[in-house]
């Protein structure tokens, strides 16, 4: 998703600039549905109210269209060989976008040496626990916050 984001919503369209990106992202981040919310807060930075609702609605009804179709498909998929390794090869693609889209968003979130250390710290954290990330989210808020207050 933040694939694509990037590159059609800032790169290609311009609508969003990358530090509108990563703050519907990270508001995503701190709520249940994080791909919902990302989509509705897009749509609020694009249009307001109206591209909300239309963000809201064009992300949640292909969902419904897509679970429907694939809750019969995927345990067959599951079942073949070939097909099992195209959804394996899928994934590991997927994965790569997401850490070329990290590495783009990089420069834009890690801007000096307090968001590095909390860049550091979530990712510590993250790797040593299973902690939810909306705590990571939260506290990198406060620091920020905090941060900003004492600047």
């Amino acid at each position: 998703m933040l694939a694509f984001l990037q590159r059609n919503l800032v790169d290609q369209h311009g609508w969003l600039t990358s530090q509108q990106l990563l703050d519907a992202v990270a508001v995503g981040q701190v709520t249940p549905g994080p791909v919902f919310t990302t989509a509705t807060f897009v749509g609020w930075q694009i249009d307001g109210v109206a591209g909300a609702a239309v963000a809201t609605l064009g992300i949640f009804l292909p969902s419904f269209v897509f679970v429907a179709m694939l809750g019969r498909i995927v345990p067959w998929l599951r079942a073949r060989p070939t097909a099992r390794a195209f959804l394996n090869g899928l994934t590991a693609a997927s994965l790569g976008l997401m850490a070329g889209v990290l590495i783009d968003l990089t420069d834009t979130a890690i801007t000096d040496a307090v968001t590095v250390v909390v860049a550091l710290a979530a990712l510590a954290v993250l790797i040593r626990t299973k902690i939810n990330s909306a705590w990571l989210i939260g506290a990198g808020m406060v620091i920020g916050v905090v941060h900003a207050l004492a600047a």
